[in-house]
């Protein structure tokens, strides 16, 4: 149980109590199309910069905006908001709210009172989010794919993404997210907001637009090996910890059919003498692809398509995991999209 609730803000403001976190790396123009959407709506905006190249900073300046320059050291998404959060902090002490956007995203205007709203009338819930969209899903299959993974459940979940309206006072109980972490950092402290009895929530209303731009396989490829080196991350940072990692799933998952399914089909064969028993590697894999191809919409060529990415995506996962194992100190960003400049 909480044994704080804030008293309900007036309703006629609750964006009063909102401030805006943006975080990039060499967005271009995406980040002036994200700056002017968080500026329509207010102007208490920080903006923490990575290393940019592309004078992200100065552009960020030149709107008026709270900008922090993290130059050096470990760069990643986890550090640029904390360092955003410290400078919301500083400048603009009467936040209560943080909302936390990617510089590749545009804000919905009708987002933020309806996420204040719903903090404001559940304290019990430590984050919310809504709908993220990809703005151009016809583009490209990978973009249509990244839209279709944003399509998570309405109501309470086990995590949120990089962009949601986070409560300070949860942020402040937890410590903020893992600056260690190279990727996996939002459901990581949201296992620590649920372990101290926080709430996560998603609601049915538009929150941001995406731009992923995913055009190439090898674009697609670099974004999920970064998302295994993260499920690993993660997994080992909760695993030190005793506490259970919501990444863990997938991880298993990628080792199980990309690791034990084969090796033990070879064992069993060798075993048993049976190179009959080799046939079950295939079989396995068509059962699967079904399997998941029917719990999807679309046509049957998309379905296929769409099953086969997913299997896919198992082995650059686990390629992912795999790299963490052998490089646990990495620190520079793993990316995967072309500066749009």
């Amino acid at each position: 149980m909480l044994k704080q609730v804030h008293p309900k803000m007036n309703g006629a403001n609750d964006t009063d109590a909102v401030a805006f976190v943006v975080i990039g790396r060499n967005e271009g123009k995406r980040l002036l199309a994200s700056l002017r959407s968080v500026l329509a709506v207010s102007s208490q905006a920080v903006y923490a910069d990575s290393a940019s190249v592309d004078g992200s900073p100065d552009l960020a300046r030149s709107l008026g905006i709270v900008v922090v320059d993290l130059s050096s050291g470990r760069l990643n998404a986890a550090r640029g908001r904390n360092e955003g959060l410290a400078a919301v902090r500083e400048h603009f002490p009467n936040a209560r709210l943080i909302q936390f956007l990617d510089g590749d995203c545009i804000l919905e205007p009708a987002w933020p009172r309806a996420a204040a709203a719903f903090l404001n009338d559940h304290p019990n819930v430590a984050v919310v989010c809504g709908r993220r969209y990809e703005a151009r899903p016809q583009a490209s299959f990978y973009n249509f794919i990244a839209d279709e993974e944003w399509n998570t459940p309405i109501g309470p979940c086990d995590a949120c993404g990089g962009d949601s309206m986070m409560r300070l006072e949860a942020l402040n109980a937890a410590g903020g997210f893992d600056p260690e972490l190279m990727a996996g950092e939002e459901p990581e402290l949201c296992g620590r907001l649920r372990a101290l009895g926080w709430k996560i929530w998603r609601l049915d209303c538009p929150m941001t637009e995406h731009d992923a731009n995913i055009m190439r396989f090898g674009e697609w490829w670099r974004r999920v090996v970064r998302s295994g080196f993260g499920y690993a991350q993660v997994w080992h940072r909760c695993s030190r910890a005793s506490r259970p990692s919501s990444l863990a799933p997938q991880l298993r998952s990628a080792i199980f059919w990309v690791v034990l399914v084969p090796i033990g089909t070879i064992i069993a064969a060798v075993l048993f003498r049976q190179a009959a028993f080799m046939l079950a590697i295939p079989i396995a894999y068509a059962v699967q692809l079904v399997r998941i191809g029917s719990r999807r919409r679309g046509s049957a060529s998309f379905r296929l398509r769409s099953s086969g990415l997913v299997m896919i995506a198992k082995v650059a996962e686990l390629a992912g995991a795999l790299r963490y194992v052998l490089s646990p100190e990495y620190n520079q960003p793993i990316e995967y999209k072309n500066n749009p400049n």
